[in-house]
């Protein structure tokens, strides 16, 4: 029988944080609400230093429009010490119609990025049509830990390390 090696713990690269936010689509937002955190999963996209989403309207809002600095936590787990966790903190903004230039382009590009992981999102045929709400959170801040129980020989990268 084989010994299970002792598992290693280290912080992430900037580099390792953005693939992971890259090659995920499903988050948990964290946020105040009447003096609690409250923690939802919610999809988003990946797009430089900012994560993209859609929501419905309801109280959460509310209090994000008073609150309106996040985190937002994005894990990769294969096993209980074999696993990533990227944390993003920064400000959430909704993106609403606007007749300011700026604000309308960001919202062309967040609904262009949607789009390219759910083409259907806000056309007649979405799935999630009371997910009408467009949101953008800017990056201000983003740390990552890992922890793996594979030997530095074994891991999937030491080879292209050598």
């Amino acid at each position: 029988m084989a010994v299970p090696a002792e598992p290693r713990f280290a912080d992430l690269t900037e580099n390792e944080i953005r693939a992971i936010l890259a090659r995920n689509r499903i988050g948990r937002l964290a946020f105040s609400y009447r003096d609690q955190v409250e923690i939802h999963p919610l999809h988003y996209v990946y797009d430089g230093d900012w994560l993209f989403g859609r929501t419905s309207a309801g109280e959460k809002l509310a209090s994000l429009r008073r609150n309106w600095w996040v985190a937002f936590n994005v894990d990769e787990v294969s096993g209980p010490f074999d696993w990533h966790s990227v944390m993003v903190r920064g400000g959430f903004y909704l993106l609403s119609e606007s007749d300011a230039a700026d604000e309308q382009a960001l919202r062309e590009r967040a609904l262009a990025r949607i789009r390219e992981a759910a083409p259907e999102a806000l056309t007649a045929g979405d799935p999630v049509p009371f997910r009408s709400v467009l949101f953008g959170i800017a990056i201000q801040e983003l740390t990552g830990r890992s922890a793996t129980t594979q030997h530095a020989s074994t891991a999937p990268d030491a080879a292209a390390a050598e």
